[in-house]
């Protein structure tokens, strides 16, 4: 047996091979180094894991697919993005992950996120394998027939990839209700086909599941929830700080009301709000969701209670939970130590991997209650998975049977992570149950599959 000093010097060449390999893909590095290091204690206890190539294959994507996008304006100008589609691996099911529409999207990005979500569909025991996908394309500021054009476009070269027991992709950022409708249209119309489960997140009317617009933030408060109830608390009375405005923030807050907590901030790339009355939900769903504005207007027809900070740190606001709920790498170092000095508790990642590695670490060993992303936000892919079983029985379950669903799986999941990093001797590190516990299972089928 070798041990996990020889463990982790294999490892680690490994990830140097990944940096040569992929090269100018720093969040992929990134996230692969996140899941690596923490593998030598079960890759040492179990020989069947040292087995040459394993580690090799789940780190390579099984496909990735990359292509040009091509659209029209309203004026008629031709515009050409990039899409992407990264297969990362298939052995728990078919390949499931959303898309992102944003002008950040590059192929590290797609890929790092791919690679999370191998880990995070693991770990929901729904049966579904790790992708994801996207483009540059930027929908913000463009009108509804702009977006249905280009949706069409990507969907006209998506469609050879995808379907719903080969690749079913969800939505991201970018990616809400009006442009899965887009996809799914264009997908019906190319392929002449009601395939309702090649897409998760539709609309309620037409094969979509009631509670995923809601699933990652509400799975998010209660995979915190399930941390404090660890420590001997709860959420009732409790102060959060919730970054971002969009479809995982909204519903994170409203989680958090339900369960007796204020959240008193959100935020978007102008700045961020203080609402010391908690945030009103209905007004920042008009503003956001319907309006599709930013969130100084918020403040602006607030009154006295709220104020907008331009730039800034949502994480300065004082706070006993903080659930960063916007993008990767928006919590850093200097903002772990200022949530520690401010007495935080718990953060939980509602986006996926929105804490630095030196955040996560210095969090940590402050023994602040840390959630990563892979488990804490796995309730959106879980009822997406939800929703591709209600679309194969051709039925659709009450709100309250899914939401029952939900909880139930975010509590396996906090049970699992939390037994896991017990069993290899690193109690309370939700990161290290959550990256065993995801890599096992994947792990087992991938050699019982055979070298393929």
């Amino acid at each position: 047996m070798t041990t996990r000093r020889e463990t982790q010097t294999r490892l680690d060449q490994l990830l140097k091979e990944i940096e040569h390999r992929n090269p100018a893909q720093p969040e992929f590095h990134q996230a692969a180094h996140e899941v690596l290091e923490t593998l030598a204690p079960v890759v040492a206890a179990r020989p069947e894991y040292a087995e040459p190539g394993l580690i090799e294959r789940l780190v390579e994507p099984e496909r990735q697919v990359m292509f040009r996008v091509p659209w029209q304006d309203d004026q008629g100008r031709v515009h050409v993005n990039r899409g992407f589609r990264v297969e990362f691996n298939s052995a728990l099911g078919p390949y499931k992950g959303g898309l992102r529409f944003h002008p950040s999207v590059n192929l590290g990005v797609i890929k790092f996120l791919g690679f999370e979500q191998i880990f995070k569909n693991a770990l929901t025991g729904l049966g579904i394998g790790g992708g994801k996908g996207g483009s540059d394309f930027d929908p913000h500021g463009r009108s509804d027939a702009e977006v249905m054009r280009f949706c069409q476009s990507f969907m006209t070269e998506l469609y050879r990839h995808i379907g719903e027991h080969t690749d079913v992709p969800a939505g991201d950022i970018g990616v809400g209700g009006r442009e899965i409708g887009y996809l799914f249209g264009q997908y019906r119309r190319i392929t002449n086909r009601w395939e309702a489960g090649v897409l998760t997140g539709k609309g309620q009317g037409w094969g979509g599941s009631l509670i995923r617009p809601e699933a990652t933030g509400y799975g998010n408060v209660l995979f915190a929830a399930a941390m404090l109830r660890e420590r001997g608390e709860d959420l009732e009375g409790q102060t959060a700080v919730v970054s971002g405005s969009g479809n995982v923030a909204i519903y994170t807050i409203e989680k958090l009301a339900a369960l007796g907590a204020n959240a008193v901030t959100c935020s978007d790339s102008s700045g961020y709000v203080v609402d010391e009355k908690g945030i009103d939900l209905d007004l920042l769903k008009q503003i956001k969701e319907v309006e599709r504005g930013r969130v100084d207007a918020y403040a602006e027809r607030r009154g006295s209670s709220a104020r907008f900070v331009p730039g800034g740190r949502v994480w300065d606001v004082p706070a006993d939970i903080a659930l960063p709920s916007a993008t990767q790498n928006e919590l850093d170092e200097n903002d772990a130590a200022t949530l520690i000095r401010n007495g935080v508790k718990a953060v939980s990642e509602g986006a996926n991997m929105p804490a630095t590695p030196e955040a996560v670490h210095l969090l940590q060993k402050a023994g602040v209650a840390f959630g990563p992303g892979k488990a804490a936000n796995a309730g959106g892919v879980a009822v997406s998975a939800l929703e591709m079983a209600q679309n194969h029985a051709r039925t659709s379950w009450t709100a309250a049977r899914v939401e029952e669903e939900l909880t139930h799986i975010m509590n396996d999941i906090h049970t699992t992570c939390h037994e896991t990093a017990e069993r290899y001797d690193a109690p309370g590190d939700y990161v290290t149950g959550a990256n065993i516990a995801g890599f096992e299972r994947v792990a087992d089928a991938m050699l019982a599959q055979g070298v393929i």
